[in-house]
Protein backbone atom coordinates (compact mmCIF):
# COMPACT_ATOMS: atom_id res chain seq x y z
CA UNK A 1 0.00 0.00 0.00
CA UNK A 2 3.09 2.85 0.71
CA UNK A 3 4.87 1.42 -2.49
CA UNK A 4 1.63 2.20 -4.12
CA UNK A 5 1.11 5.43 -2.48
CA UNK A 6 4.72 6.78 -3.00
CA UNK A 7 4.05 5.73 -6.74
CA UNK A 8 1.56 7.77 -6.66
CA UNK A 9 2.77 11.05 -5.33
CA UNK A 10 5.77 10.55 -7.38
CA UNK A 11 3.27 10.76 -10.57
CA UNK A 12 1.69 13.82 -9.58
CA UNK A 13 4.91 15.75 -8.97
CA UNK A 14 6.13 14.75 -12.25
CA UNK A 15 2.55 15.71 -13.63
CA UNK A 16 3.12 19.16 -12.27
CA UNK A 17 6.71 19.67 -13.76
CA UNK A 18 6.14 18.94 -16.84
CA UNK A 19 2.89 20.59 -16.97
CA UNK A 20 5.82 23.64 -15.88
CA UNK A 21 8.56 22.76 -18.55
CA UNK A 22 6.06 22.98 -21.32
CA UNK A 23 4.38 26.27 -19.66
CA UNK A 24 8.36 28.38 -18.98
CA UNK A 25 9.78 27.37 -22.65
CA UNK A 26 6.41 28.53 -24.16
CA UNK A 27 5.73 31.71 -22.26
CA UNK A 28 7.67 34.49 -21.69
CA UNK A 29 6.40 37.12 -18.85
CA UNK A 30 8.31 39.59 -20.91
CA UNK A 31 6.00 40.11 -23.48
CA UNK A 32 2.93 39.55 -21.44
CA UNK A 33 0.65 41.79 -19.20
CA UNK A 34 0.01 40.60 -15.76
CA UNK A 35 -3.59 39.27 -16.70
CA UNK A 36 -2.43 37.85 -20.20
CA UNK A 37 0.43 36.01 -17.87
CA UNK A 38 -1.95 34.62 -15.12
CA UNK A 39 -4.59 33.99 -18.21
CA UNK A 40 -2.43 31.84 -19.76
CA UNK A 41 -1.33 29.86 -16.30
CA UNK A 42 -5.41 29.50 -15.77
CA UNK A 43 -5.39 27.70 -19.27
CA UNK A 44 -2.48 25.30 -18.47
CA UNK A 45 -3.63 24.24 -14.74
CA UNK A 46 -0.83 26.06 -12.94
CA UNK A 47 -3.40 28.32 -10.83
CA UNK A 48 -4.43 26.28 -7.94
CA UNK A 49 -3.40 22.65 -8.85
CA UNK A 50 -5.53 21.12 -6.63
CA UNK A 51 -8.74 21.96 -8.44
CA UNK A 52 -9.82 20.06 -11.48
CA UNK A 53 -8.46 19.47 -14.83
CA UNK A 54 -10.40 22.81 -16.71
CA UNK A 55 -10.94 24.70 -14.36
CA UNK A 56 -7.46 26.50 -13.39
CA UNK A 57 -5.93 22.95 -11.92
CA UNK A 58 -4.31 19.37 -12.45
CA UNK A 59 -6.23 17.23 -9.50
CA UNK A 60 -3.37 16.78 -7.44
CA UNK A 61 -2.35 17.99 -3.92
CA UNK A 62 -2.54 21.39 -2.70
CA UNK A 63 1.30 20.96 -1.20
CA UNK A 64 2.52 20.79 -4.98
CA UNK A 65 1.35 24.28 -5.21
CA UNK A 66 4.96 25.77 -3.14
CA UNK A 67 6.89 24.03 -6.03
CA UNK A 68 4.66 25.69 -8.91
CA UNK A 69 5.13 28.96 -7.13
CA UNK A 70 8.53 28.69 -6.64
CA UNK A 71 9.61 27.71 -10.25
CA UNK A 72 7.40 30.23 -12.03
CA UNK A 73 8.82 33.16 -9.28
CA UNK A 74 12.01 31.77 -10.28
CA UNK A 75 11.10 32.04 -14.38
CA UNK A 76 10.11 36.16 -13.84
CA UNK A 77 6.33 35.61 -13.55
CA UNK A 78 4.19 38.68 -11.77
CA UNK A 79 3.21 37.57 -8.58
CA UNK A 80 -0.73 38.01 -7.16
CA UNK A 81 -1.58 41.72 -6.25
CA UNK A 82 -2.47 42.25 -2.52
CA UNK A 83 -5.81 42.98 -3.89
CA UNK A 84 -6.59 39.28 -5.20
CA UNK A 85 -6.33 37.88 -1.39
CA UNK A 86 -10.24 37.50 -1.22
CA UNK A 87 -10.36 35.71 -4.88
CA UNK A 88 -7.53 33.67 -4.90
CA UNK A 89 -7.88 32.31 -1.10
CA UNK A 90 -11.83 32.63 -0.37
CA UNK A 91 -13.82 32.78 -3.28
CA UNK A 92 -12.06 30.44 -5.52
CA UNK A 93 -11.90 27.55 -3.37
CA UNK A 94 -15.34 28.21 -2.77
CA UNK A 95 -17.04 28.31 -6.33
CA UNK A 96 -15.19 25.04 -7.27
CA UNK A 97 -16.05 23.35 -4.52
CA UNK A 98 -20.40 24.63 -4.25
CA UNK A 99 -20.22 26.45 -7.85
CA UNK A 100 -21.98 24.67 -10.84
CA UNK A 101 -20.06 24.03 -14.00
CA UNK A 102 -21.41 26.47 -16.05
CA UNK A 103 -20.27 29.15 -12.64
CA UNK A 104 -17.10 27.71 -12.08
CA UNK A 105 -15.00 29.23 -15.35
CA UNK A 106 -17.10 31.90 -15.39
CA UNK A 107 -15.91 33.13 -12.51
CA UNK A 108 -12.45 31.80 -11.82
CA UNK A 109 -10.40 32.65 -14.63
CA UNK A 110 -11.05 36.52 -14.02
CA UNK A 111 -10.85 36.07 -10.17
CA UNK A 112 -7.22 34.21 -11.33
CA UNK A 113 -5.92 36.88 -14.00
CA UNK A 114 -6.84 40.03 -11.53
CA UNK A 115 -9.63 41.18 -14.19
CA UNK A 116 -11.86 40.65 -11.44
CA UNK A 117 -11.63 41.40 -8.00
CA UNK A 118 -13.34 40.08 -5.02
CA UNK A 119 -14.42 41.24 -1.37
CA UNK A 120 -16.73 39.56 1.43
CA UNK A 121 -19.93 40.63 2.44
CA UNK A 122 -20.80 38.60 5.10
CA UNK A 123 -20.83 40.50 9.05
CA UNK A 124 -23.54 42.95 9.40
CA UNK A 125 -24.65 45.24 12.03
CA UNK A 126 -26.59 42.37 14.06
CA UNK A 127 -24.26 39.79 12.85
CA UNK A 128 -20.82 39.03 13.18
CA UNK A 129 -20.02 35.84 15.46
CA UNK A 130 -23.55 35.15 14.81
CA UNK A 131 -23.72 35.07 11.54
CA UNK A 132 -26.55 32.60 10.91
CA UNK A 133 -28.40 35.78 12.24
CA UNK A 134 -28.09 37.59 9.68
CA UNK A 135 -30.67 39.63 8.12
CA UNK A 136 -30.22 40.67 4.54
CA UNK A 137 -32.94 39.30 2.19
CA UNK A 138 -33.17 38.06 -0.90
CA UNK A 139 -36.22 37.52 -2.60
CA UNK A 140 -36.73 35.27 -5.42
CA UNK A 141 -38.38 37.28 -8.78
CA UNK A 142 -38.33 35.16 -12.16
CA UNK A 143 -34.37 34.61 -12.53
CA UNK A 144 -33.55 36.68 -10.28
CA UNK A 145 -33.34 37.92 -6.63
CA UNK A 146 -33.77 40.66 -5.24
CA UNK A 147 -31.48 41.70 -2.44
CA UNK A 148 -32.12 44.45 0.07
CA UNK A 149 -29.43 44.60 3.60
CA UNK A 150 -26.60 46.27 5.10
CA UNK A 151 -23.14 44.55 5.19
CA UNK A 152 -20.05 45.71 7.40
CA UNK A 153 -16.35 45.35 8.23
CA UNK A 154 -16.07 44.81 4.08
CA UNK A 155 -12.54 44.97 3.13
CA UNK A 156 -11.62 46.17 0.05
CA UNK A 157 -15.33 46.56 -0.94
CA UNK A 158 -13.94 49.98 -3.06
CA UNK A 159 -11.82 48.11 -5.32
CA UNK A 160 -14.27 45.02 -5.76
CA UNK A 161 -16.05 43.78 -8.65
CA UNK A 162 -17.36 40.47 -7.04
CA UNK A 163 -18.88 39.90 -3.63
CA UNK A 164 -19.41 36.52 -1.69
CA UNK A 165 -22.62 37.75 -0.08
CA UNK A 166 -24.81 35.62 2.21
CA UNK A 167 -28.20 36.48 2.50
CA UNK A 168 -31.48 35.20 4.04
CA UNK A 169 -33.90 33.72 1.50
CA UNK A 170 -36.23 32.24 3.54
CA UNK A 171 -36.73 33.78 7.26
CA UNK A 172 -39.72 31.00 8.08
CA UNK A 173 -36.73 28.06 8.53
CA UNK A 174 -34.35 28.02 11.61
CA UNK A 175 -31.56 30.65 10.95
CA UNK A 176 -28.81 28.27 9.57
CA UNK A 177 -31.02 26.54 7.27
CA UNK A 178 -32.72 29.75 5.23
CA UNK A 179 -29.51 31.18 3.51
CA UNK A 180 -28.19 31.49 0.35
CA UNK A 181 -24.69 32.32 -1.11
CA UNK A 182 -24.53 34.68 -3.94
CA UNK A 183 -21.78 36.43 -6.32
CA UNK A 184 -22.98 39.54 -6.42
CA UNK A 185 -21.98 42.02 -9.18
CA UNK A 186 -20.40 45.21 -6.99
CA UNK A 187 -20.69 47.46 -10.04
CA UNK A 188 -24.58 46.86 -10.13
CA UNK A 189 -27.34 49.47 -9.41
CA UNK A 190 -28.39 50.05 -5.46
CA UNK A 191 -24.99 48.92 -4.29
CA UNK A 192 -23.38 51.83 -2.15
CA UNK A 193 -19.44 51.43 -0.69
CA UNK A 194 -18.82 53.65 2.15
CA UNK A 195 -15.02 54.20 3.93
CA UNK A 196 -15.25 52.76 7.22
CA UNK A 197 -12.16 55.22 8.84
CA UNK A 198 -9.86 52.96 11.18
CA UNK A 199 -7.66 53.76 14.20
CA UNK A 200 -4.47 53.40 11.50
CA UNK A 201 -6.02 56.60 9.66
CA UNK A 202 -6.80 54.83 7.21
CA UNK A 203 -10.06 53.32 5.54
CA UNK A 204 -9.26 49.81 4.27
CA UNK A 205 -12.96 48.56 6.00
CA UNK A 206 -16.28 49.51 4.29
CA UNK A 207 -20.04 49.11 4.91
CA UNK A 208 -22.23 48.09 1.77
CA UNK A 209 -25.69 48.92 1.11
CA UNK A 210 -27.72 46.83 -0.75
CA UNK A 211 -31.02 48.58 -1.83
CA UNK A 212 -33.23 46.05 -4.47
CA UNK A 213 -29.93 44.80 -6.11
CA UNK A 214 -30.89 42.05 -8.47
CA UNK A 215 -28.55 39.31 -8.66
CA UNK A 216 -29.25 36.91 -11.54
CA UNK A 217 -29.86 33.53 -10.23
CA UNK A 218 -27.42 31.97 -12.49
CA UNK A 219 -24.93 33.96 -9.62
CA UNK A 220 -25.84 32.04 -7.26
CA UNK A 221 -23.11 29.65 -5.59
CA UNK A 222 -24.65 26.11 -4.07
CA UNK A 223 -28.56 25.39 -3.22
CA UNK A 224 -30.67 27.27 -2.29
CA UNK A 225 -31.08 27.34 1.69
CA UNK A 226 -27.90 25.84 1.68
CA UNK A 227 -25.50 29.35 2.21
CA UNK A 228 -24.29 28.11 5.90
CA UNK A 229 -22.34 25.28 4.74
CA UNK A 230 -20.91 27.17 1.36
CA UNK A 231 -19.80 30.12 3.56
CA UNK A 232 -18.43 27.53 6.05
CA UNK A 233 -16.25 26.47 2.86
CA UNK A 234 -15.03 30.45 2.70
CA UNK A 235 -13.93 30.79 6.34
CA UNK A 236 -12.25 27.80 6.90
CA UNK A 237 -10.15 28.91 4.24
CA UNK A 238 -10.09 32.66 5.55
CA UNK A 239 -8.82 31.45 8.67
CA UNK A 240 -6.54 29.26 7.19
CA UNK A 241 -5.35 31.80 4.94
CA UNK A 242 -4.34 34.28 7.90
CA UNK A 243 -3.23 31.83 10.20
CA UNK A 244 -1.21 30.15 7.58
CA UNK A 245 0.28 32.71 5.52
CA UNK A 246 3.93 32.28 7.01
CA UNK A 247 3.85 28.97 6.56
CA UNK A 248 6.10 29.16 3.10
CA UNK A 249 8.51 31.76 4.37
CA UNK A 250 11.61 31.50 5.31
CA UNK A 251 12.49 31.31 8.74
CA UNK A 252 12.80 34.74 10.55
CA UNK A 253 10.79 36.54 8.01
CA UNK A 254 7.93 38.62 8.24
CA UNK A 255 6.57 40.68 11.42
CA UNK A 256 9.38 39.44 13.24
CA UNK A 257 11.97 40.68 10.88
CA UNK A 258 10.79 44.23 11.58
CA UNK A 259 11.36 43.24 15.53
CA UNK A 260 14.90 42.36 14.69
CA UNK A 261 15.69 45.00 12.73
CA UNK A 262 14.80 47.05 15.60
CA UNK A 263 16.82 45.10 18.27
CA UNK A 264 19.78 45.28 15.67
CA UNK A 265 19.53 49.06 15.74
CA UNK A 266 20.00 49.52 19.35
CA UNK A 267 23.19 50.80 20.75
CA UNK A 268 21.72 49.93 24.17
CA UNK A 269 21.06 45.77 24.43
CA UNK A 270 18.54 45.23 27.47
CA UNK A 271 18.75 41.77 28.38
CA UNK A 272 15.36 41.47 29.37
CA UNK A 273 14.67 43.03 25.71
CA UNK A 274 16.71 40.99 24.75
CA UNK A 275 14.87 37.90 26.45
CA UNK A 276 11.43 39.25 25.19
CA UNK A 277 12.71 38.97 21.72
CA UNK A 278 13.74 35.21 21.65
CA UNK A 279 10.07 34.37 23.00
CA UNK A 280 8.23 36.62 20.16
CA UNK A 281 10.90 34.85 17.89
CA UNK A 282 9.71 31.28 19.20
CA UNK A 283 6.22 31.82 19.14
CA UNK A 284 7.16 33.35 15.16
CA UNK A 285 8.91 29.83 14.17
CA UNK A 286 6.82 27.58 16.14
CA UNK A 287 3.49 29.30 14.07
CA UNK A 288 5.82 28.81 10.85
CA UNK A 289 6.28 25.27 11.52
CA UNK A 290 2.94 24.39 12.58
CA UNK A 291 1.22 25.84 9.31
CA UNK A 292 3.91 23.64 7.22
CA UNK A 293 2.61 20.54 8.95
CA UNK A 294 -0.86 21.79 8.61
CA UNK A 295 0.01 21.72 5.04
CA UNK A 296 1.86 18.70 4.57
CA UNK A 297 -1.12 16.43 6.36
CA UNK A 298 -3.70 18.46 3.98
CA UNK A 299 -5.01 16.02 1.71
CA UNK A 300 -7.96 18.31 -0.35
CA UNK A 301 -8.34 22.18 -0.94
CA UNK A 302 -10.69 22.86 2.21
CA UNK A 303 -9.07 22.71 5.62
CA UNK A 304 -11.24 21.97 8.43
CA UNK A 305 -10.97 23.58 12.39
CA UNK A 306 -6.97 23.16 12.24
CA UNK A 307 -7.71 26.65 10.10
CA UNK A 308 -8.95 27.92 13.67
CA UNK A 309 -5.96 27.08 15.40
CA UNK A 310 -3.49 29.11 13.07
CA UNK A 311 -5.91 32.15 12.98
CA UNK A 312 -5.80 32.16 16.29
CA UNK A 313 -2.05 31.80 16.99
CA UNK A 314 -1.38 33.79 14.12
CA UNK A 315 -4.03 36.83 15.62
CA UNK A 316 -2.49 36.83 19.25
CA UNK A 317 1.78 36.40 18.01
CA UNK A 318 0.98 39.08 15.55
CA UNK A 319 -0.21 41.42 17.95
CA UNK A 320 2.45 40.54 20.35
CA UNK A 321 5.67 41.01 17.92
CA UNK A 322 4.16 44.43 17.09
CA UNK A 323 4.13 45.86 20.85
CA UNK A 324 7.65 44.60 21.66
CA UNK A 325 8.69 46.65 18.22
CA UNK A 326 7.00 49.57 20.02
CA UNK A 327 8.81 48.66 23.07
CA UNK A 328 11.74 48.84 20.86
CA UNK A 329 11.34 52.26 19.27
CA UNK A 330 10.66 53.77 22.56
CA UNK A 331 9.70 57.27 22.73
CA UNK A 332 10.11 57.63 19.58
CA UNK A 333 7.09 55.32 18.69
CA UNK A 334 5.05 58.06 19.97
CA UNK A 335 5.82 60.33 17.13
CA UNK A 336 5.89 61.03 13.26
CA UNK A 337 2.53 59.00 12.08
CA UNK A 338 0.43 60.39 9.67
CA UNK A 339 -3.30 59.58 10.89
CA UNK A 340 -4.59 61.69 7.75
CA UNK A 341 -7.62 60.13 6.15
CA UNK A 342 -7.03 57.68 3.23
CA UNK A 343 -8.32 54.48 1.07
CA UNK A 344 -5.86 51.81 1.39
CA UNK A 345 -5.31 49.11 -1.84
CA UNK A 346 -3.25 46.67 0.26
CA UNK A 347 -4.61 43.97 3.14
CA UNK A 348 -2.86 45.30 6.42
CA UNK A 349 -2.13 41.74 8.04
CA UNK A 350 1.62 42.60 7.69
CA UNK A 351 3.62 46.01 7.17
CA UNK A 352 7.39 47.15 5.52
CA UNK A 353 10.40 47.81 7.03
CA UNK A 354 9.47 51.18 9.51
CA UNK A 355 5.71 50.30 9.79
CA UNK A 356 5.53 49.16 13.64
CA UNK A 357 3.73 52.38 14.30
CA UNK A 358 0.93 51.58 12.12
CA UNK A 359 0.91 47.67 12.32
CA UNK A 360 0.83 48.14 16.12
CA UNK A 361 -2.59 50.05 15.37
CA UNK A 362 -3.55 47.69 12.60
CA UNK A 363 -2.82 44.25 14.54
CA UNK A 364 -5.65 45.30 16.89
CA UNK A 365 -7.85 44.08 14.32
CA UNK A 366 -6.45 40.49 13.80
CA UNK A 367 -8.36 38.95 16.84
CA UNK A 368 -11.54 40.36 15.11
CA UNK A 369 -11.44 39.55 11.82
CA UNK A 370 -11.87 36.28 10.08
CA UNK A 371 -13.31 35.01 13.28
CA UNK A 372 -13.00 36.91 16.61
CA UNK A 373 -10.24 34.57 18.83
CA UNK A 374 -12.81 33.85 21.42
CA UNK A 375 -14.78 32.42 18.54
CA UNK A 376 -11.93 30.23 17.27
CA UNK A 377 -11.62 28.89 20.79
CA UNK A 378 -15.17 27.95 20.67
CA UNK A 379 -14.33 25.84 17.57
CA UNK A 380 -11.08 24.57 18.92
CA UNK A 381 -12.48 23.27 22.14
CA UNK A 382 -15.99 21.94 20.59
CA UNK A 383 -14.75 20.28 17.34
CA UNK A 384 -10.86 19.21 17.80
CA UNK A 385 -10.78 19.25 21.61
CA UNK A 386 -14.62 17.43 21.72
CA UNK A 387 -15.37 19.42 24.85
CA UNK A 388 -19.32 19.86 24.84
CA UNK A 389 -20.90 23.03 23.10
CA UNK A 390 -22.37 25.92 24.80
CA UNK A 391 -26.61 26.25 24.49
CA UNK A 392 -28.07 27.96 21.86
CA UNK A 393 -31.64 28.19 23.06
CA UNK A 394 -32.42 29.90 18.99
CA UNK A 395 -30.94 27.36 17.19
CA UNK A 396 -34.20 25.25 16.09
CA UNK A 397 -36.33 28.31 16.10
CA UNK A 398 -37.84 30.02 12.84
CA UNK A 399 -35.18 32.83 12.16
CA UNK A 400 -38.56 35.27 12.07
CA UNK A 401 -39.05 34.49 15.70
CA UNK A 402 -35.79 34.61 17.09
CA UNK A 403 -35.89 37.71 19.85
CA UNK A 404 -33.56 40.67 18.51
CA UNK A 405 -32.80 44.18 19.82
Amino acid sequence: MTDTLDIAVDAETARVEAALDEFIAATDPAVLSAHEYRGARYDAGLAWVHFPVGFGGLGVRPKLQSVVEKRLREAGGPPPEETQFFGLALAGPTVVTHGSDELRPRLLRPMFTGEEIWCQLFSEPGAGSDLAGLGTKAVRDGDEWVVTGQKVWNTMAHLADRGMLVARTDPDVPKHKGLTYFAVDMHAPGVEVRPLRQITGEAEFNEVYLTEVRIPDADRIGDVGDGWRVSMTTLMNERTSIGGGGGTRPRGSGPIAEAMRLWNEKTDKDPVMRDQLMRRWIDAETLRMTTLRASAAAKSGNPGPEGSVLKLRFAEINKAIYELCLDLLGPAALVDYDYTMRRSEIIGLEGPPGSSRKMFLRSRANSIEGGTSEIMRNILGERILGLPGEPRTDKELPWIDVPRN
